[in-house]
């Protein structure tokens, strides 16, 4: 079964790729899959609007409709609810968030061949707010602490991680991934954390 490939979308910006971590990697190594994550930069503003609100939760600005809002807060607590059963915390940041640097300090993980420090690392300090992922200072720092070399990620910040990043993103694009999480198996999309039993069925059956 080793030779199945699953790619797994995710972008630290979404609460259901978060939560969907777990059982994600616990099914690559149930089954002994090739397990290929990838980034996905979600352009949320372009389905849900944009707002940003203070320390106290009140809206500062926002470009968003009442069926907008009813989404995002439904959403967020929907998340909250599921990671107060798993022991995570989920609080929302208080804008939409560029999370393509905390990306690109992904797959430079995943080029040194150690990604599993990081990747852990900044969904649980983020969804804290503990973490900046638009501060490439922040995003290197981690990746130090990861135990990965991180006093070169600027310079693949500036340079091949984005051109990187951006192929990833039209190569995702043209296999149909809009949102995340989302899993792609022998050319079949599979999109949200309910359908990972899909996604199982399609590896038991190869």
């Amino acid at each position: 079964m080793a030779h199945l490939r699953v790619t797994h979308y995710f972008d630290y910006k979404s609460p259901y790729a978060y939560l969907a971590q777990e059982e994600t990697f616990a099914l690559a190594e149930q089954y002994a899959i090739e397990l290929d994550v990838v980034p996905y930069t979600l352009d949320i503003p372009a389905y849900l609007g944009k707002a940003e609100v203070d320390d106290r939760g009140n809206v500062v600005s926002e470009e968003r409709n009442a069926h907008q809002w009813r989404r995002v807060k439904y959403g967020y607590m929907d998340c909250r609810r599921e990671a107060q059963r798993r022991g995570l915390t989920i609080r929302g940041p208080r804008k939409l968030m560029d999370s393509s640097i905390a990306h690109i300090g992904f797959l430079y993980a995943k080029a040194q061949g150690n990604l599993r420090p990081y990747h852990d690392a900044v969904w649980e300090r983020f969804w804290k707010r503990e973490l900046d992922i638009e501060d490439a200072a922040a995003i290197a720092a981690l990746l130090d602490e990861s135990g990965l070399n991180g006093a070169d990620f600027a310079a693949y910040l500036a340079g091949p991680g984005r051109d990187e990043l951006r192929r990833l993103q039209l190569e995702a694009e043209a296999q149909g991934v809009f949102g995340v999480p989302s899993y792609l198996v022998d050319g079949e999309l599979y999109w949200g954390a309910e359908r990972l039993e899909r996604v199982r069925e399609r590896i038991q059956a190869a």
